[in-house]
């Protein structure tokens, strides 16, 4: 199967600042008689001549050498600091911009939604704008106008079909556009994040609907920030570093490498040899305490859902039948469980040692996402009455975005910090 889409070493230069002045007509005469003259003083009196001392034009790549193939049917994702070159790659493929170098292939007709109102003629109504988007991607009159009821039911605008679109608020321009680009079935549909304009029942609705145009068998490039939309619509990932193609995958391991990356989580391990948050009456027994997900390596960034292991090596003065205690707290200082082996009597008959590695493993992480912060506590089996060694702000990590839902649709942060499933049940009324 051939590709749909085909980039090849694209690259995009921007030139920084401006240096252009204009002048009139009787302005560049006056200036080319007298250059001769001014030249000629500049010489005489050991001056540069104008513009030799001018300093060199600066340039910025906002994409350099970037290479990829989209297959039919693909829905693919584009993730990557703001700044890294995403909204351009767009434009060059929309066919915006050109590339600076390089070359792309596009075989099929492009909706894009790229800014909001992009296409739109802002003096035209939303029903001229509708047709006139139709007409740009080569439909007709007639297929336009068998969409036309839907596109304007999912935009919501039939109060204000025909009113100048310069007048819309930035929330209808966004409705408006994304549903023309929806509807109007482009065999290639471009997504920036522009989606964040809207609602949240907006971008839900959005959401469903690219669902619905990637089933049907259409390509889609997805720029967003949202990882759990990302994981729950795109089959494929890129991501975008400076301007360059770092990476491509696996949506779900993509962006856990974009988002380690940003968040300088990849440690996910500590001394607590001399940590300042050891309670002052406390053996100083516990020595290192290592966080992991779900690889074999440290590491600090948790995706909503996923296990955690906390591992604790301790160096105790006599030997022990090692308890861990942990408590989870917010960033903020709040409280929010605890758990400990001494509850559960699970390695209440092993056997003593004086130093070595206990592990305290989470399945399922219920964990909205944030920062969060682990106090340990390392205790004897054979001494019930007090705590060996208590470290508060042992570590710290960060949970991020997961789909676990299927949806795309993370739940509502403002619920709190913990995240929880429960089943649904419909009955009839009696």
């Amino acid at each position: 199967m051939q590709p749909i889409i085909r980039a090849h070493d694209l690259s995009k230069r921007y030139r920084l600042g401006r240096d252009e002045s204009y002048h009139t007509l009787r302005e560049s005469i006056a200036r080319s008689v007298g250059a001769p003259a001014r030249m000629a003083r500049a010489i005489l009196s050991g001056a540069s001549p104008a513009g030799a001392g001018r300093a060199p034009e600066r340039h910025v790549w906002a994409l350099r050498d970037v290479s990829f193939d989209v297959m039919p049917g693909e829905v693919l994702g584009l993730i990557g600091r703001n700044g890294a070159g995403k909204s351009t790659l767009l434009k060059v493929l929309s066919r915006i911009t050109e590339p600076t170098a390089g070359r792309v292939e596009i075989y099929g007709r492009v909706g894009s939604l790229l800014e909001v109102g992009t296409g739109f003629h802002l003096e035209l109504s939303g029903r001229e704008n509708i047709f006139l988007s139709g007409a740009i991607l080569g439909m007709t009159r007639a297929e336009i106008q068998r969409k036309f009821d839907e596109i304007v039911a999912f935009a919501e605008v039939e109060k204000f079909v025909d009113t100048p679109v310069k007048h819309y608020s930035s929330g209808m321009h966004v409705r408006l556009g994304f549903s023309v680009a929806a509807h109007l079935e482009p065999e290639i549909l471009l997504v920036d994040e522009v989606l964040a304009v809207g609602d949240a029942a907006f971008q839900k609705k959005c959401l469903g609907k690219m669902g619905d145009v990637a089933r049907a068998g259409r390509t889609i490039i997805f720029v967003s920030h949202n990882m759990a939309a990302i994981e729950s619509l795109c089959s494929s990932c890129l991501l975008i570093n400076a301007g360059r193609l770092e990476a491509r995958g696996e949506p779900a391991q993509i962006a856990m490498r974009y988002l380690a990356a940003e968040l300088r989580g990849a440690g996910g391990a500590r001394s607590l040899a001399d940590h300042p948050g050891r309670r002052g009456d406390s053996v100083p027994a516990m020595t290192s305490i290592r966080l992991f997900c779900e690889g074999p390596q440290p590491s600090g960034v948790v995706r909503m859902g996923a296990p955690l292991r906390a591992t604790v090596e301790f160096r105790a003065p006599h030997p022990i039948r090692p308890v861990l205690g942990l408590n989870l707290r917010t960033a903020e200082g709040a409280s929010l469980f605890g758990v400990s082996n001494r509850w559960t009597n699970e390695g209440i008959d092993a056997p003593r040692i004086s130093h070595g590695t206990i592990t305290c493993a989470f399945d399922s992480l219920p964990l909205m996402p944030g920062t969060y912060q682990l106090d340990v506590y390392l205790g004897d089996f054979g001494d019930p009455s007090r705590d060996l060694d208590v470290i508060r702000d042992a570590i710290s990590f960060e949970v991020i975005p997961a789909d676990l839902l299927g949806t795309g649709i993370l739940p509502n942060s403002g619920s709190g910090p913990i995240f929880w499933t429960a089943r649904w049940i419909n009955g009839s009324a009696a």
